[in-house]
């Protein structure tokens, strides 16, 4: 498979796993127009921070578990003046690129910065997608080819879907300096190609329109004639010819029509009453009645499984659906200006939260920006009675003004007059990005500036690669919980070391095959040890950096 090289690759290839891992600390809560310092629960969250710190924070409760990752990453235009700077020369990137890559950054061209800035974040994206989970990457011509083969070296090539094609504006740009570029791309890739589903999309008014119901039909397929004798592709079919007596008694002699069907299917079909004669200026055409659940285009199914309507498979080409002229009227509507330039329109990532979330689905974005995913998704919760939860990420200082902001107008209603939107309803809660959880020169401590539970939580996502749930036994308060015949402690206490002996195991009660114990000493022998299926693990030194 051909691999893409640029400068720096080597440093930044695994750095998703030096991440400092740092704690989510809860802002406020906003609960159908209502915020207050307690926390919502309910599952969807806005995170201010560096997105790739902000990814290995959300490993502990996520990885493995988000269905739809929709983002717009800086597309690399080396413009300056956006609201949502692009420019890979971001003193954030800058001083990113200078710590991670070192000296070798000095000589990175622009594309290299890139690379080099995109790779882990995608790196940890992966890790949270869900097995059947898929992943939409706006891009532009600057970097979709890098971006290609990069997404093919992290998520495979074979899990590649498809490089839909969005037609960003209805006219051309005639303030082009070459070529007038109308279009953008979305590029799609799956966990894994084989789990992955989608949702067909519903029939067009247009076809729907064409039936009364799905018992009756209205359309008729036709001319019967289809097939057409001078298309050397269809080729001359003898069984396809035969005479058709019209009402008026005039036959539509088989020589000169080629039909759809041979004799045996259109008598089946005459008995049923299914052939339309139709006579026009002394000519006679025949079709035959199409009911809506005949057609060909795959079954739309609800999320319990039960059939709802046929559907057609979505086109890679996304026309006239949604335009950057309808993102700037959303803008203006929500905050009343032109507050934020180049967001993509709600209509376009609806759709293509369409194709694959069921309603309980998990959509993150990284990239968030103006907060049109979450917009997005809120409206599809109302249309159908949805529960998707949104995940939203964004480093800027404008992440509570714009996109905490934009989300509080969705949920209670914007606009007036005219223009007026009923709010979704519905919550979130703010997080900015907290203390990392080790400190020392070479993060060597545990920071005991955190709260304990937090630590905790790391811990046990630690050894089981799951989301940690706070007991409620009666087991020690040093138990962490017991997973696949295997009980967790962790003696620790941020004001004295502790030591693992005779006394302190005597407080176990939980019953398991083994045992993995943390502490800060033990006095254990090792025979007794072995001997129980006791695993001890000094705090900080086995405490696993991930």
């Amino acid at each position: 498979m051909p691999t893409l090289h640029w400068i720096g690759k080597e440093k930044v290839i695994n750095h998703n796993r030096d991440v400092p891992f740092k704690v989510l600390e809860h802002n406020y809560g906003f609960d159908n127009g209502v915020q207050s310092d307690n926390p919502t629960n309910s599952g969807n969250i806005i995170i201010h921070g560096d997105n790739l710190e902000a990814l290995k924070a959300l490993l502990p409760q996520y990885e493995g578990k988000v269905d739809c990752i929709c983002i717009d990453p800086p597309y690399n235009t080396g413009n300056e003046h956006w609201v949502y700077n692009d420019n890979v020369n971001h003193p954030k990137i800058k001083k990113w690129l200078g710590e991670v890559v070192g000296k070798d950054g000095e000589d990175l061209s622009r594309h290299d910065k890139w690379l080099c800035m995109m790779y882990p974040r995608l790196k940890l994206l992966h890790q949270l997608l869900s097995k059947n989970g898929i992943i939409f990457i706006s891009i532009d011509d600057n970097e979709v080819n890098n971006l290609k083969l990069m997404c093919d070296e992290i998520f495979g090539i074979n899990n590649f879907v498809a490089n839909f094609i969005w037609k960003k504006a209805a006219g051309s740009q005639n303030d082009a300096k070459y070529v007038a570029i109308s279009h953008e791309y979305i590029l799609s890739y799956s966990k894994s190609k084989e789990s992955l589903s989608l949702f067909n999309l519903p029939l067009p008014d247009k076809t729907v329109k064409a039936y009364k119901n799905q018992d009756e039909y209205l359309s008729t397929r036709g001319p019967y004639q289809l097939r057409n004798l001078h298309d050397a592709s269809i080729g001359d079919r003898p069984g396809l010819h035969y005479d058709i007596t019209c009402p008026d008694g005039t036959i539509l002699n088989g020589l000169n029509y080629q039909w759809r069907c041979d004799i045996h299917k259109f008598n089946k079909r005459l008995q049923e009453n299914r052939i339309v004669f139709k006579k026009e200026k002394d000519v006679w055409s025949v079709s035959y009645k199409l009911y809506l659940n005949e057609e060909k285009e795959s079954l739309v199914k609800d999320i319990n499984g039960n059939i709802v309507s046929k559907g057609v498979k979505p086109n890679s080409m996304l026309e006239n659906i949604a335009f950057n002229s309808d993102a700037s009227k959303d803008i203006k509507n929500i905050f009343g200006a032109k507050s934020f330039d180049y967001s993509k329109p709600v209509k376009l990532i609806e759709q293509l939260l369409k194709l694959v979330c069921g309603k309980n689905s998990i959509v993150l974005d990284s990239f968030s920006g103006s907060g049109t995913t979450a917009h997005a998704l809120l409206n599809l919760n109302k249309k159908d009675g949805g529960n998707r939860k949104f995940i939203s990420i964004e480093m800027e200082d404008y992440a509570e003004k714009v996109t905490a902001e934009r989300v509080k107008r969705v949920i209670k209603g914007y606009g007036s007059g005219t223009k007026k939107v009923e709010g979704t309803n519905g919550s979130f809660d703010f997080y900015e990005l907290g203390q990392p959880i080790f400190v020392g020169d070479n993060s060597e401590y545990l920071n005991e500036e955190i709260n304990l539970e937090k630590i905790r939580e790391y811990i046990w996502y630690s050894e089981t690669r799951s989301p940690y749930i706070k007991p409620t036994n009666d087991d020690s308060v040093y138990f962490l919980g017991k997973k696949e015949e295997t009980s967790y402690y962790f003696i620790y206490d941020k004001s004295a070391e502790t030591t693992l002996d005779y006394d302190l195991l005597s407080e176990i009660k939980t019953k398991s095959q083994q045992y993995v114990i943390y502490a800060d000493n033990c006095l254990l022998s090792k025979e007794f040890m072995m001997a129980n299926n006791i695993v001890f693990k000094k705090i900080p030194r086995d405490v696993t950096r991930f």
